[in-house]
């Protein structure tokens, strides 16, 4: 029996992630219409991408590094202490879909169920505007 390919492989490990990483933060940086997500963010945007990637991987179904260094997730309550609203979230999901355009050309499949999974994840940390969704985890 062949192991399923989890999508952290079909990306290319996590020299694909870090490169999805670095290009999304750029796009940050460089969007003015991505300023409100951006000034969520420090100033220095070198430990929340080396975070983003370990947690990346993990979430692809590699190398569990984020848990490993920092303990479980717990994704909304560490972006408690920010306003997570649907303008943050559109502008982050807008540099994520981006860099996945970019840079998840060949498996087409792949980039639309990564993107899919991100609209679902930028939902669950928003924590202002409309119907928060419940996790079910009491928090």
């Amino acid at each position: 029996m062949q192991a399923a390919v989890t999508p952290y492989q079909r990306i290319g490990g996590e020299p694909a992630i870090r490169k999805l990483v670095d290009r999304f933060y750029q796009l940050m940086d460089e969007l003015p219409e991505a300023y409100t997500a951006r000034k969520i963010h420090p100033k220095d945007l070198t430990e929340a991408g080396n975070k983003f990637v370990a947690f990346l991987s993990g979430w692809m179904g590699g190398p569990q590094l984020y848990v490993e260094k920092y303990g479980a997730p717990m994704l909304r309550r560490r972006h408690m202490p920010f306003t997570i609203g649907p303008e943050e979230r559109d502008q982050w999901l807008m540099c994520m879909r981006m860099a996945l355009d970019e840079l998840v050309t060949e498996d087409v499949e792949l980039r639309e169920a990564l993107n899919a999974h991100f609209v679902k994840l930028g939902e669950f940390v928003r924590n202002q505007g409309g119907d928060i969704q419940s996790c079910g985890c009491g928090h």
